[in-house]
């Protein structure tokens, strides 16, 4: 029996388990009922674990043979703080909390992949199997990273895998270099006089000194940047005064700006707050300027996508592995890629077609609090997982396959 469809036929266990998940959803750092969940099926199939890492991280061992090699599968567990609008059986039953990225699905693939890499162990070195918190927003493979993640059970490669809608169910996506932003927040605070709106001349208004400063930012895209290089700045909140006609005393900006590489963030930041400080300046107020960096870009290494493509090209045929687009959304997996070599792949999540009856009536996307996973995908990445993992460490190998 072919790799996959031996997955299928524990397939629909493996899904139940997903909608488990989906029903009971729980955001950054309070994943304690899913990773339980976890660490009960990773025990029940004889997996060793170590729980704790970034608060509730669980991690699975699987070993095999005498290769001191060893190999990390990453799945995320957090769900997004939206409120569902799907009236399913799986629905959420925590109002305001939703698995509308997937992470549910990602947690059932990864699982898949571990009953039947316990099982059969067609490998020679050691798989370790991480299923991470808090990846919206919390930087959970960062702390776990912190923790020692890669130090209590060190890794020649790591891999992550996102579902991605809009591409057809059955079809992958990876390339080296960038493929996904770093995201970073920033706050300014126009400090001017506030007065009476008739009398403008008494004081100092904030608010066509912050308008300024929004225009300006967009002239560091355009003039600053190699216009080879991508970066976006997107002002999204404004804040100022409380009724019609007083001048306030301060007008406040924040929103997110997202690049490809460190340098050109470095640059984008350097001129954000000396355009603030300048224009405010110019006009006699102050500025308070805050940059915070939360996550840097997802930056896939060569050999590592390479060889991941291959494997996938191997399940799917060459043509349905695509060139993985670069988007502008931010992902914690970056935090592992930095400290080791690895790739992030996407695997089609379809348009939606799959979804239940008494679904919402929004569009079937990340972050939409109409999406649901396409728990079709469940055998095909869990194919995927286990493929990486017996290419990498196959036996007599010295080199993962990946050159």
């Amino acid at each position: 029996m072919k790799l996959i469809d031996s997955l299928v036929t524990q397939a629909a266990g493996i899904a139940a388990v997903r909608r488990d998940l989906h029903a009971h959803p729980e955001l950054c750092f309070e994943e304690v009922r899913t990773a339980d969940v976890v660490a009960g099926k990773l025990t029940e199939w004889g997996i060793p674990i170590h729980r704790g890492l970034g608060t509730t991280g669980v991690v699975g061992i699987v070993k095999n043979g005498t290769s001191n090699r060893a190999v990390g599968l990453r799945a995320d567990m957090d769900a997004l703080p939206v409120t569902e609008l799907n009236t399913f059986a799986h629905a959420s039953q925590h109002h305001g909390k939703m698995h509308a990225c997937g992470h549910d699905g990602h947690t059932a693939m990864l699982l898949a992949a571990a009953q039947h890499l316990a099982k059969h162990r067609n490998f020679d070195g050691t798989v370790y199997l991480i299923f991470q918190p808090a990846e919206e927003g919390g930087g959970g493979a960062r702390e776990m990273i912190k923790e020692g993640l890669f130090e209590q059970f060190p890794m020649d490669a790591v891999f992550g895998m996102h579902n991605w809608p809009g591409m057809k169910a059955g079809q992958f996506a990876v390339s080296p270099g960038p493929v996904m932003a770093s995201g970073n927040k920033f706050h300014v605070n126009v400090v001017g006089k506030g007065g009476h709106a008739a009398l403008p001349q008494t004081g100092i208004d904030p608010v066509p000194i912050a308008c300024e400063i929004v225009q300006a930012f967009q002239t560091i895209l355009t003039r600053k940047m190699k216009p080879t290089d991508s970066a976006v700045i997107s002002v999204t909140t404004i804040h100022a005064g409380e009724t019609n006609n007083v001048i306030p005393d301060n007008c406040e900006l924040s929103g997110t700006v997202r690049t490809f590489s460190l340098e050109v963030l470095d640059m984008i930041e350097a001129k954000m707050q000396q355009i603030s400080e300048h224009i405010c300046a110019a006009h006699d107020a102050t500025c308070e300027f805050r940059f915070e960096r939360y996550y840097p870009p997802t930056i896939n290494t060569e050999a590592e996508a390479n060889f991941a493509r291959r494997v996938m090209g191997d399940i799917v045929g060459p043509e349905n592995v695509l060139k993985q687009e670069a988007a502008m959304t931010s992902e914690d997996f970056a935090f592992m890629l930095q400290a080791k070599p690895g790739a992030y792949a996407f695997i089609g999540n379809g348009d939606g077609a799959h979804r239940d009856v008494h679904h919402g009536e929004g569009p079937c996307t990340l972050h939409n609090a109409s999406y649901d996973f396409n728990d079709d995908l469940i055998p095909l990445g869990a194919t995927c997982w286990v493929q990486i993992a017996e290419q990498f460490l196959k036996p007599g190998s010295s080199g993962g396959n990946v050159s």
